[in-house]
């Protein structure tokens, strides 16, 4: 924004394009999102300025005898310092709404990428080219499955599936417990029952261990 501000007095800017580093054949690639692929370049960087005119050229030529061109203006400050955190700080916090919104809107077109594809597939299937060659493919017994609603809620069953099956093995492992929890406790009462049987047929001299 500041350069093409600066620059606009030469004429009618119609694109900048900042790079890592200069070359001929380097094109940087237009940012689709905001919040994915963006990737923080730090150092020094080259800026492209294309003039809608070859004349915006020649006047960029002639700055260079008026002085240097001063980014930050009393009309248009630059921030620095707290304000610039303040700002980047409030720049990083993610609108969590628009996140959604540009998430949905990409697997919506990822689905229906995904959905010619196959329809594109079943149709030359089977189907000679122009050399006569017949094209077979064959699916993995594990293919990717796709993100739709169909694929979602066979998910959601498989889960349900193994959270029933988790439920039913913890409810045997717990009764095996109280199963064996009971088979203690009989054998302790039955313990002390022998022990009280021993006591008193020693108290009636009737006891004969061998």
């Amino acid at each position: 924004d500041s350069l093409s501000r600066l620059f606009a007095r030469c004429g009618c800017v119609q694109s900048v394009d900042i790079c890592e580093k200069p070359g001929p054949g380097e094109k940087k690639e237009k940012l689709t999102s905001k919040f994915f692929n963006c990737k923080t370049v730090t150092g020094f960087q080259v800026a492209y300025i294309v003039f809608r005119k070859p004349s915006g050229v020649q006047a960029a030529k002639a700055l260079s005898r008026e002085g240097p061109l001063l980014i930050s203006t009393e009309s248009h400050p630059v921030k620095t310092g707290i304000s610039k955190w303040i700002a980047s700080y409030a720049a990083s916090v993610v609108d969590w709404e628009e996140l959604k919104a540009e998430v949905d809107a990409y697997m919506e077109d990822y689905d229906k990428k995904i959905a010619e594809e196959e329809a594109k597939a079943a149709k030359e299937e089977g189907m000679p080219d122009e050399e006569g060659w017949v094209k077979v493919t064959r699916k993995g017994r594990k293919p990717g499955l796709p993100r739709t609603e169909a694929a979602n809620l066979r998910v959601l069953e498989r889960e349900k599936q193994k959270r029933a099956r988790k439920e039913l093995l913890n409810f045997y492992a717990w009764q095996h417990r109280e199963t064996k929890r009971e088979h203690i406790a009989q054998l302790r009462k039955k313990f002390e029952e022998d022990k009280q049987r021993i006591a008193l047929m020693r108290a009636q001299r009737k006891f004969r261990p061998y």
